[in-house]
Order: C-alpha cells, then structure tokens, then sequence
C-alpha cells in the first residue's frame, strides 16, 4: 500500500455541525453517527493527536492496529485506510488526507514511558494516557480496560529494516488535515498530545480543531 495518499475535501467549514478547538493537553470524547464524518486539523503542523475509536454499541469492541494493518497490507494510515475494530468491524475509513500518512504502532506518551525515553524527571508531566483516563472515567460504561493501541494522527513513526520503531521529525503541517467517515455507531476519544520532550513537534504541543459534518 502507498505509503502517502493526500486528497482534498470538498467540504465547507462552515457547513460542520461541529467545530471546536482542543487546546494541547485536552482531550475530546464524542459519538459519531453512521455517515458522519470527522475532520482533524493541525493547525500550527506536526501535532500529535492521539485517537481510540469503539463501536459504540460495543465499546468491547474497538480500534485493532493489528486487523487494520493486515487487512490493508501497510503500517500505516491515508486516504482509503479502513480502520477495523478487534471483531473485523469497519469503524471509520478516512476519505481526505493532506498530510499523507500517520501513525498506528508508536503507542499514546504515558508517566511510566516518559521516564523510559527521557528520564524519571519527567515523571509527573502530563500525558496522554492520563488524557485518556480521565475521559474514560467520565462515561458511563467506559475505563482502564478498555486503553488499548491507538492512531498517532500527524505523527511520524518510521520502522527500520530491523524493525525498530523511531520516532522522527513530522510530515505534518499547518492547516494539513485529516477526515474520516463513521461506518457504524463509532465513540472517538481523543488525546491532544501534551508531549514536551519530543523534538518532532519543536518542544511545543500546539491546539487541533475538530469539525464534524453529518455526511
């Protein structure tokens, strides 16, 4: 599968039924409709946006990096993607993408990972994982359990020939969005990635906008 697939969208901003700003740090938990569809855009580039998505009849069910890549024989993420859930469940298929590739192997920044790459100074600065806790928390039916492998919306991952992870500089940039469709009941939930430490962003975690169309 190409590796970079960027196509435009043709819709309006200002048709969005939905449009907000999540500043770095926040996080964002909503459900979309079947036929909805989301934009996530990068407003300052090279943003990591975290993102789980669960069926949301069966939030058991959710986001599988391992279905998704076998299924579409590539690593990662762009146009035509099919995001599948752990049953084969298509969840959402990104349909417009102007950053070309993202991320599904590097895993969400947590307090126990921030010390392993940076050092265990970094232990009490916020994460994405706490993000997402504390989201889960909040609904009803939802908790630990059910974290698992995320999408590293904007982010650049690449694998190595001996099949290291490396965390590189991004292929993002400002305004460079990317837009998927709900093909079920689909609960998003969202990181805004807090990171400090990591270089590809230049050390400075930057707002998302979110805006949602009803088809």
């Amino acid at each position: 599968m190409t590796d970079f697939v960027r196509k435009e969208s043709a819709r309006r901003e200002e048709d969005a039924v939905c449009d907000a700003v999540i500043p770095a740090g926040e996080g964002w938990m909503e459900d979309l409709e079947p036929g909805q569809v989301l934009r996530i855009v990068d407003l300052d580039g090279n943003q990591a946006v975290d993102t789980l998505f669960y069926d949301a009849g069966h939030p058991e069910d959710r986001y599988s990096a391992v279905r998704t890549i076998a299924s579409q024989g590539g690593l990662y993420l762009t146009t035509g993607s099919v995001l599948l859930a752990e049953s084969g469940k298509p969840l959402v298929t990104i349909v417009a993408d102007t950053c070309g590739r993202h991320d599904t192997l590097g895993g969400a920044c947590s307090a126990q990972s921030n010390t392993v790459r940076y050092g265990h100074e970094t232990f009490h600065m916020h994460n994405c994982r706490d993000t997402f806790m504390r989201l889960l928390a909040a609904r009803s039916g939802f908790g630990k359990r059910d974290l698992g492998p995320n999408v590293n919306f904007f982010m650049n991952v690449p694998v190595t020939p001996d099949g290291t992870l490396t965390f590189a500089d991004g292929v993002s940039g400002p305004g460079r969005y990317v837009e998927m469709r709900a093909e079920t009941r689909v609960t998003v939930l969202i990181s805004n990635c807090p990171q400090l430490n990591n270089p590809c962003n230049a050390y400075n975690p930057t707002p998302i906008r979110l805006l949602v169309w009803d088809r």
